[in-house]
């Protein structure tokens, strides 16, 4: 049996991999109710897509991909909270505010899935949101959840998570990752 990197096996489930040019440029945001059922669609593309990585790898700190993930130039993205929690769909995301206080973790993306890297994002965010209504909706995360969505707006800005990391900080194969399968912590 061949031995498949963790790159090639997102690949292989229609991941866009590192390199790829839609994944540093901005999404297009959507207009509001007027393209509902265009975002709609996308959505449930994107829910089919973690179906699909999620049934061959697990997440416990939850997982989130973007609408530029899956080769598709629109501002959504979709997260699953670690545990139970309802899903967060995301549509025209911005963060309008962030704690100072800040955590450094490693993170993962499905973009990168070879290495996991060691990232400070701040511990609390507020992030607006447009409804399929296309009312703005407001919500604040906080620690993991703060950190899905902050990862995730950030793609759909064009910026991948390793501009995030402190100079000198290097990743660590995935081979060599320990946390796999357990939550993120926090004090």
């Amino acid at each position: 049996m061949i031995d498949v990197r963790p790159s090639q096996q997102m690949r292989d489930l229609g991941v866009v991999q590192h390199g790829a040019s839609i994944l540093a440029q901005p999404a297009r945001a959507f207009a509001l109710p007027a393209e509902r059922d265009e975002a709609e669609r996308i959505t449930d593309e994107l829910f089919a897509a973690m179906e699909r990585i999620g049934q061959v790898h697990p997440f416990a700190k939850g997982m989130g991909i973007a609408a530029l993930q899956i080769g598709i130039g629109r501002a959504a993205a979709v997260i699953q909270p670690p545990g139970d929690g309802p899903s967060v769909i995301l549509l025209n995301p911005k963060i309008t505010d962030r704690s100072s206080e800040m955590d450094e973790q490693y993170e993962g993306c499905l973009s990168f899935f070879d290495v996991r890297r060691l990232v400070p994002r701040p511990l609390k965010i507020t992030v607006e949101t447009t409804s399929l209504a296309g009312e703005a909706v407001t919500t604040v995360y906080e620690r993991g959840l703060a950190r899905l969505n902050h990862h995730e707006v950030d793609h759909l800005d064009g910026l991948l998570y390793n501009a995030r990391m402190r100079t000198g900080v290097e990743p660590i194969p995935v081979e060599e990752y320990r946390q796999t399968g357990r939550a993120w912590a926090y004090e």
